[in-house]
């Protein structure tokens, strides 16, 4: 074991991230890391009569980190203090890896039981086809409407389920596959790739949209390796551009009162998976489609072919309201 009298626990935390980095978890994850360690170790700082930076990793016994959980707790929701104990338990299995401890002192300091995130779809029987509807209009108000571009972002969330940041991810050439297999190529959260098959009418709004884009900004806008999703300048459409536009499509639907508070984007993407499910889609159908981080330990036991996948993303009723948007072409 290494001599610990020196290690300072600042630097360990930075070594643990680093580590953590080689496994290419979001910024978000990694911020989130982050804040959850210092924000223990600060509270352990003010226990003691030293500075944050000269703290030993020597100074967090069982007894030290319970007291310092227990003051982390009190004002934050049982998720937080969830998260951040995984976070510590798995910053001191990295120690005890590397020989810095002896021990994880972890399992003596008490966590909330997790919960499972409940599901937040849009309020309302109708409300997809009212927000799908709006957006398809040419409003007036707008300085620069791009209504084929508005629907396809609703669209592709609704009806495949996608992160944010799996939407701003997405290429030009990540929709491929021959007529009637259509599909679109998913870099999911962790890197994970997944496909996801798409519908005929999906499809046709999304070359709707690109052939809107080559109108407003030439041949050269949709190239292979082009970003899917831009601005009306023509530019990679960003995290903040992204959050803007739904929120200006649920606004003009009118349906502000039908979207949870806490999962604007992510609305569109719960009502994917929540009408799959109310339409007869199996637990490991909408695993597969949403490439939750749980699949890969379920692919051991389940298996669903391709075929399954379509005929789930088939029974999605939401595929049936993109049928009159768009010309056949």
């Amino acid at each position: 074991m290494h001599d610990k009298q020196d290690e300072s626990l600042v630097v360990l935390i930075e070594e643990f991230l680093t580590a953590r980095a080689t496994r290419k978890p979001s910024p978000h994850t990694l911020a989130a890391y982050r804040r959850d360690l210092h924000a223990v170790a600060a509270l352990v700082a003010e226990a003691t009569p030293l500075p944050l930076d000269a703290l030993s990793i020597t100074d967090l016994s069982p007894r030290v980190m319970r007291a310092a959980f227990a003051r982390f707790a009190a004002p934050r929701a049982p998720a937080s203090v969830h998260r951040a104990w995984s976070t510590w338990n798995s910053f001191f299995t990295f120690l005890v890896a590397d020989g810095f401890v002896a021990g994880n002192p972890m399992p003596a300091v008490g966590r909330p039981r997790a919960l499972l995130p409940q599901p937040k779809p849009l309020r309302g029987a109708d409300t997809p086809e009212v927000l799908l509807a709006s957006a398809a209009r040419d409003d007036g108000r707008q300085r620069d409407p791009w209504p084929e571009r508005d629907v396809a972002v609703l669209a592709v969330a609704l009806c495949a389920g996608l992160r944010l940041s799996e939407l701003l991810a997405l290429r030009v050439d990540s929709l491929g596959g021959r007529p009637g297999e259509r599909r679109v190529e998913v870099a999911g959260k962790g890197g994970r790739p997944r496909v996801v098959p798409i519908e005929a009418d999906l499809d046709r709004v999304l070359r709707d949209y690109l052939d809107s884009r080559v109108r407003r900004f030439g041949p050269r806008s949709v190239r292979p390796d082009s970003p899917f999703l831009v601005d009306r300048r023509g530019e990679p459409l960003r995290r903040g551009g992204l959050q803007y536009l739904v929120e200006s499509c649920y606004r003009r639907a009118g349906i502000g009162d039908r979207v949870p508070r806490g999962a604007r984007l992510h609305a569109l993407r719960h009502t994917f998976a929540t009408r799959l499910a109310e339409d007869g889609a199996s637990a490991a159908e909408i695993m597969r489609l949403l490439g939750h981080a749980s699949l890969a330990s379920s692919q051991t036991y389940i298996e669903v072919t391709a075929g399954q996948q379509r005929d789930a993303v088939r029974a999605n009723r939401t595929n049936r309201a993109l049928a009159g948007l768009v010309p056949p072409g």
